[in-house]
């Protein structure tokens, strides 16, 4: 048997947030909003409140499920498009109706509902008003107004910023070395989701550094905006081998927890989870070597040697990653329009 605090050890810097979850988890509210920076917990708090939920205190194994989104109630909805959108909403009040498979409640858990734009009217019954034994637990960078109503609807409970001792330490806690949990803090901005990848990814470094060299490499051709183009994008899968290993790892615990009769409960879902994962990694990584790229641009701003209107080019280029583009067209735009005249 474990403590309901316990299944939240994957949480740390959070200490206020997870106490009112662990007090919510004896008697439950049909809905809950975590609103804190992305990155800082929010998607562990709520896969630990869930597995609390569907009884993961008392059984070792529904933890281990519900904590990576493999338990049948546990139904974690992620968007496939830029917003939440009313097909989003319709998919999100269907699975609100189904019933629970093994436990007695079935909890959804719903990220970037701060997305929601003009489908939060489609999802404000469902969520003001699930079936009975139907939980959301709703995860938000910040409430706009297009959320303040379903807010109201929700007992909200923020997520503090991480400053970097505390993901130093959570990484040393985990194993890793201080320098380099020093480094990854440094370079993760205050999201241990990310300083988790970084410290296991000998490369980031030297990625880095390639970013702030761009501006000197580049010579007003086409040729060597490709070739850039493609050393980037190969930069980019290296932090992705960091990530596949501990998804393998994830899939090798849910392997050892199938049945005799070996049928994949919950693999699938995992699976698609890692999809999307792969997939935000690749534009958090792309999205931190804009934000090199414009320090370097800054540097060189200072001194005369940059035009300001580089940092307009950047930007709309981050803007723009949010859209799930095609990374090799969006790279090559931008360093044509910051190439310096042929």
């Amino acid at each position: 048997m474990t403590a309901v605090a316990d299944l939240f050890s994957g949480v740390p810097g959070q200490e206020r947030a997870v106490a009112e979850l662990v007090a919510a988890a004896q008697r439950p509210s049909h809905a809950y909003l975590l609103v804190g920076p992305p990155g800082t917990g929010g998607l562990e708090a709520a896969a630990a409140f869930a597995a609390a939920l569907v009884g993961g205190a008392q059984e070792p194994d529904v933890a281990r499920r519900a904590l990576v989104f493999a338990h049948p109630d546990v139904r974690l909805y992620e968007r496939d498009g830029a917003a939440l959108s009313i097909g989003d909403a319709r998919d999100i009040t269907k699975l609100a109706y189904r019933s629970p498979v093994e436990a007695d409640r079935m909890v959804v858990v719903v990220p970037d509902l701060h997305l929601v734009r003009d489908s939060g009217p489609a999802l404000l019954k469902t969520i003001e008003e699930p079936p009975e034994g139907i939980h959301f637990v709703l995860l938000a960078d910040l409430v706009p107004p297009e959320l303040v109503t379903i807010a109201s609807r929700c007992v909200v409970i923020d997520l503090d910023p991480l400053g970097e001792d505390v993901i130093v330490a959570a990484l040393v806690g985990e194993g890793v070395a201080p320098e380099a949990a020093e480094a990854a803090a440094a370079a993760a901005g205050g999201r241990l989701d990310r300083a988790r990848l970084l410290a296991g990814d000998a490369g980031f470094a030297s990625r880095q550094a390639f970013w702030r060299r761009l501006p000197d490499a580049l010579d007003g051709t086409g040729a060597t905006v490709a070739t850039l183009v493609d050393e980037l994008q190969l930069q980019v899968e290296s932090i992705l081998e960091s990530l596949a290993v501990r998804q393998a790892a994830e899939l090798a615990e849910l392997d050892r927890l199938d049945d005799i009769a070996g049928r994949r409960r919950g693999r699938k879902d995992v699976e698609d989870r890692h999809k999307r994962e792969v997939r935000r990694v690749r534009t958090d990584e792309l999205q931190a070597g804009l934000a090199t790229l414009a320090g370097a641009y800054r540097d060189r701003l200072a001194s005369g040697r940059a035009d300001p209107a580089a940092f307009a080019a950047i930007r709309d280029a981050a803007k723009h990653l949010v859209r799930n583009p095609n990374e090799g067209l969006l790279l090559s735009a931008l360093l044509l329009r910051l190439s310096p005249p042929a």
